[in-house]
């Protein structure tokens, strides 16, 4: 698959990502998305929760979130819309760790658990013959990850990374070193230690 360089031009009031994320979270709105929830049992006793928009079309783009987030997260059901409107079914999926109730296993979802992404890939390949993964930020990194790895499924025709933080450790050190980012770092670590004492 060719890489094809991101042609995105930001609004001149929308140049600062910062702007960009705060707007897009508090203005965005709500596309109503009816996904209709499954269940993907694991093989090794765990389950992944998917929300899948059907519309009977041939090909499927298959939705992993950001860090934190959740297959029900506004952006994720946005693009299920557009896609939909574009002649695409969508499959948005929780990470380990992120849907309504917790996971079985004593274990959480990271950007190198690219099985678990395989193991959606494998389920969504009964039904469909061309899938397209589509990631946003960690979701992106995992996406992409998948795609370097041993060759993606035969039905994975293409993949998109929206904003993925391809080197994790400068992402962490510039969520960490940058007063600007405190906001975002507080909210994910308030999150996962609420996870972690669950």
């Amino acid at each position: 698959m060719p890489i094809v360089p991101s042609t995105f031009q930001a609004p001149s009031l929308l140049r600062n990502g910062h702007v960009q994320t705060i707007v897009g979270a508090l203005l965005r709105r709500s596309r109503r998305a009816r996904f209709e929830r499954d269940r993907l049992e694991l093989e090794d006793g765990d389950f992944l929760d998917l929300r899948w928009l059907r519309h009977g079309h041939a090909r499927l783009a298959i939705l992993s979130h950001g860090l934190e987030g959740s297959a029900d997260e506004g952006y994720i059901r946005g693009m299920a819309v557009a896609l939909a409107a574009a002649g695409w079914d969508a499959l948005a999926w929780n990470f380990r760790g992120c849907g309504e109730e917790p996971n079985r296993l004593v274990r959480l979802y990271h950007s190198g658990a690219t099985e678990d992404l395989s193991a959606v890939v494998q389920h969504a390949a009964k039904s469909y013959g061309r899938i397209a993964l589509i990631g946003f930020s960690l979701g992106g990194n995992l996406t992409l990850k998948y795609m370097g790895e041993a060759p993606p499924h035969d039905s994975v025709m293409a993949a998109v990374a929206i904003s993925a933080p391809v080197d994790l450790a400068a992402s962490a050190r510039m969520l960490d070193q940058r007063r600007s980012n405190r906001l975002y770092l507080r909210r994910f670590i308030n999150s996962l230690v609420s996870k972690v004492e669950a």
